[in-house]
């Protein structure tokens, strides 16, 4: 079992279990969070600033240019939403521990 404590000290040592969990629950997640944003906060925000229900779909223009600021607003909150998700997600599972600190 030499060979399989090696491994599981490299991965403690590389920081890979966070990076791994990282990639995981940003692939897994993001179209829960995409759903929740489009289909709950983009239309609550769209209708407080007048975008008729739907954020995505603010707009304004710029001689004959479309600026989407909606669409840029609601990936945005996508973001921060995943960010949000991430965070809470390894803090509430403890998976912060996993990673071994290097020492110096």
């Amino acid at each position: 079992m030499k060979t399989f404590d090696g491994f599981v000290e490299f991965v403690r040592e590389q920081g890979v279990v966070g990076l791994a969990v990282g990639f995981i629950l940003g692939g897994s997640v993001s179209k829960m969070v995409t759903s929740i944003v489009n289909d709950i906060l983009n239309p609550i925000i769209g209708a407080f600033l007048g975008a008729a229900g739907d954020l995505r779909s603010a707009s304004f223009m710029l001689g004959s240019t479309k600026i989407a600021w909606g669409s840029f607003l609601g990936t945005c909150i996508d973001f921060v939403v995943i960010c949000m998700v991430a965070y809470f997600g390894v803090k509430f599972l403890h998976l912060d521990r996993l990673d071994k600190k290097k020492e110096k």
